[in-house]
C-alpha cells in the first residue's frame, strides 16, 4: 500500500512557508522530506484552486480504456485453442501483455492446470471434504531397465534399441482429500493383481486412520469385470465408480500422482538397474506422504491430513 509523504495539514504546512515566510522551493522540501517537483505542484494547486486545491483527491483516472470485446473474445479462444501465455497472446491480439493477463485471470483462464487440454474448457476441481470419501485409482506402465543401464545412461546411440525386458506396472491410489498415496509394482494389470493391491491399498490407508468409502478406476477390463477387484471392494465396503470415457481428467489427481512419480522417482536419475529404481519407491513414497509439500494443501505434506499422523509403512 502506498503511504503519501504529506497529510493535508503538511501540503498546507509546505505552502505557507513558501509563500508566507518566504522560504525557497528547495528549503520548503527538505524541511518536507520532499522533491521540489512536489513543492511546485502543490503551489500551482493552491493558486488555481485555493485551500480546496491541497485535499486529497481519487486517484481513479480520468479516463478508462476497456478492451474490446472483439478482443477479449480472442484472447480467450487463443488460450483455449492454442494454450497460449500472455507474451504471445499481446502480439496476436494487439494489446498489451497486463491487459492479455487481466483478462486471463477475469475469465478464470490463467492457469494452464486449470484447461481441459483437448477441449480448452476450464476443469471443475472438487475436493472431498473427509479422507477415505474418494480415492483415485490408476495403473502407470514403465518400462524395465536393463543391467548396466538403459538409453538414459548410455544413450540412444550406443545403448540398446530393444531390451526385449518388456515392462512392470506402478499402481497407485490417492486419497482426494488429503493426497496420502500408495503404490506398488507389478508384473501385469491383470485383474487378480489388481484385486490384491486393493486390498493392501485398503490396509495402507487404514493404519492412517482412514476408511475407503469409494474407490475411482477407469475403465480397464480389470476393474471392470474383475472378480478379484469387486471381492477386494466388498471386503473393504467400498463403492466403486467408474470414470467417464474418453476422460482421464475425471481421475485427475492420480493422474498427476503419476506425472510426480515420473519426475521424481522414476526419471529423476538414470538408473543402473530395474532392481535399483524398484528399490526406492518405499523411501520417495514416505518423502511424498511425509515431507514433500503440496500447493492444494497449503504448502502441507499429505500427513497432516489424517487422523493417524504415526501409520506405519510396511
Amino acid at each position: 500500500m502506498h503511504r503519501r509523504r504529506l497529510t493535508e495539514f503538511g501540503r498546507g504546512l509546505l505552502v505557507g512557508r513558501v509563500l508566507a515566510l518566504g522560504w525557497s522551493a528547495a528549503a520548503a522540501a527538505e524541511a518536507s522530506g520532499v522533491s521540489r517537483a512536489t513543492v511546485y505542484k502543490w503551489l500551482r494547486r493552491f493558486r488555481e484552486e485555493g485551500p480546496l486545491g491541497l485535499a486529497d483527491r481519487s486517484s481513479r483516472p480520468h479516463t478508462i480504456h476497456q478492451t474490446s470485446a472483439e478482443a477479449v473474445a480472442l484472447i480467450k479462444e487463443l488460450r483455449q485453442a492454442r494454450k497460449l501465455g500472455p507474451h504471445r497472446l499481446s502480439g496476436l491480439v494487439g494489446v498489451a501483455r497486463s491487459t492479455c493477463y487481466a483478462v486471463l485471470r477475469r475469465e478464470g483462464l490463467q492457469r494452464l492446470d486449470w484447461l481441459d487440454r483437448p477441449t480448452g474448457l476450464v476443469i471443475r476441481r472438487y475436493e472431498r471434504e473427509r479422507p477415505g470419501e474418494l480415492v483415485h485409482v490408476d495403473v502407470k506402465k514403465l518400462a524395465r531397465i536393463p543391467a548396466g543401464g538403459g538409453h538414459r545412461v548410455l544413450g540412444r546411440v550406443d545403448g540398446p534399441v530393444h531390451t526385449g525386458m518388456g515392462y512392470e506396472f506402478v499402481h497407485g491410489a490417492v486419497d482426494d482429500h488429503s493426497r496420502m498415496a500408495y503404490a506398488e509394482i507389478h508384473p501385469d494389470e491383470k485383474a487378480a493383481t489388481c484385486g490384491a493391491f486393493l486390498a493392501r491399498a485398503g490396509s495402507f490407508f487404514a493404519a492412517h486412520g482412514i476408511q475407503i468409502e469409494r474407490v475411482l478406476t477407469d475403465n480397464a477390463f480389470a476393474y471392470r469385470h474383475g472378480r478379484a477387484v469387486r471381492a477386494s471392494l466388498q471386503a473393504l465396503g467400498a463403492r466403486h465408480l467408474f470414470t467417464r470415457p474418453y476422460r482421464p481428467q475425471t481421475n485427475g489427481k492420480v493422474e498427476r500422482f503419476n506425472r510426480t512419480l515420473l519426475e521424481e522417482w522414476a526419471y529423476v536419475q538414470p538408473y543402473l538397474s530395474n532392481e535399483e529404481r524398484s528399490a526406492l519407491l518405499p523411501d520417495w513414497l514416505h518423502r511424498y506422504n511425509h515431507h514433500r509439500s503440496h500447493t492444494a494443501l497449503a504448502g502441507q505434506p499429505p500427513v497432516t491430513r489424517v487422523n493417524n499422523l504415526s501409520g506405519n509403512y510396511s
